[in-house]
């Protein structure tokens, strides 16, 4: 069984871009960067030949994650549509109950989330908390979430809220 990606158009446009850039730029300057070391001689105690080589690998070994997630990837849609639940894709603000505190997140697969940058992961304790959960300005829902600082109750507000 394939697990999916859950991603956005955005998010799958920069593992694209990463992927493109790894191929025709990074392999291509490790290749160098391994010719020019072995040109030196002896491999046996060659640093650059050693680091080259260990850079290759990390970058062979990303080439194929990227490939793994495009492959697999499922389009989400952001939206601010008004629908009155948090889905995949939904933007809201989240309200600390006890300090007032306010963040504004959209809710996004783990490939690319982002908390400081405003996209949380469905499968973060945050993410698995608001999911589902009715977005109403008039009566909102309060969720509880377990940190390692203890519980942490949110009041989920629609991304408009003032």
């Amino acid at each position: 069984m394939t697990n999916e990606t859950l991603i956005t158009q955005e998010g799958l446009q920069k593992l694209k871009d990463e992927l493109n850039e790894l191929k025709s730029v990074r392999r291509i300057e490790i290749s160098q960067r391994i010719k020019e070391a072995i040109a030196l001689g002896d491999l046996s105690e060659n640093a650059e030949y050693d680091a080259a080589k260990n850079e290759q690998g990390i970058i062979e070994g990303r080439i194929a994650e990227l490939e793994a997630k495009i492959r697999t990837a499922k389009i989400i849609k952001e939206t601010d549509d008004g629908s009155d639940k948090v889905r995949l894709g939904s933007k809201v603000i989240l309200e600390d109950v006890e300090t007032g505190d306010r963040f504004e997140y959209t809710v996004v697969g783990t490939a690319e989330a982002d908390p400081f940058n405003g996209r949380i992961s469905n499968e973060s304790p945050v993410g698995k908390a608001i999911l589902g959960q009715v977005i109403d300005t008039a009566n909102p829902a309060i969720v509880t979430v377990k940190a390692p600082a203890g519980e942490i109750k949110y009041r989920i507000l629609p991304p408009d809220a003032e």
